[in-house]
């Protein structure tokens, strides 16, 4: 790519992996600062070396060690990612094109995101977890041939395991309203502490029906 046509948001590959563009800084020599999307690390590169990549219905990739397929045909619950398509902001809004978002609160016309974010319907695809039938696996941008012959079935062996809780994790309690989010402050065992003298198990905090993960929201 030419340093000109990369912007915050876009989707690239780099080194195979799927990335997303996080900032551009055309003074510095590695100009593009990237987040790999499997465990969100970043890293830098020169525009040469990352190539565009749109994302599609369907679509899967692995989002901070959890595999989640793209559906744009589906309404977003609260606990879901939505991943930004077509942004419109409006004057105190702050998504942008690629922003992966928590739902917080549903509305008529839209959501209202973890960072407080107002995003209609017609905005996001929703970041369903898993792999669904159907998909198109895109973490590579050359796929190993081996994966790509196996059935879906065989691929969830690719799907890496459910987040641990650690201290210092935030996670949003769904079925509450408005959500909730605390923070682990200790462990115990298989017993979990939030804020909010707040104690549950392991096996509580990882129901994705009740709770979600919530990680950095400028990913």
């Amino acid at each position: 790519m030419k340093l000109i046509n990369v912007r915050k948001g876009q989707f690239v590959y780099y080194q195979n992996k799927l990335h997303k563009v996080y900032s551009v800084k055309p003074f510095f020599k590695q100009s593009v600062h990237l987040i790999r999307m499997e465990d969100l690390e970043q890293e830098l590169a020169t525009a040469k070396e990352i190539d565009l990549y749109k994302p599609k219905h369907l679509d899967s990739f692995v989002c901070n060690h959890t595999r989640y397929t793209l559906n744009k045909d589906v309404r977003a619950k609260v606990g879901d990612y939505i991943l930004v398509i077509k942004p419109t902001p409006d004057s105190l809004d702050r998504h942008y094109l690629h922003a992966i978002e928590m739902v917080s609160i549903i509305e008529e016309k839209g959501i209202v995101s973890n960072k407080s974010n107002g995003i209609k319907h017609s905005e996001y695809w929703v970041m369903e977890p898993g792999l669904t039938k159907n998909a198109t696996i895109i973490d590579e941008q050359i796929p190993d041939s081996e994966k790509s012959n196996l059935d879906e079935a065989e691929l969830e062996a690719f799907t890496p395991e459910v987040h641990i809780p650690k201290v210092g994790d935030i996670y949003q309690k769904n079925d509450s309203n408005p959500a909730m989010q605390a923070m682990v402050i200790a462990k115990k065992g298989n017993t979990i502490y939030l804020g909010g003298n707040i104690e549950m198990s392991v096996d509580e905090l990882i129901d994705s029906d009740k709770w979600t993960h919530v990680f950095h929201p400028h990913h």
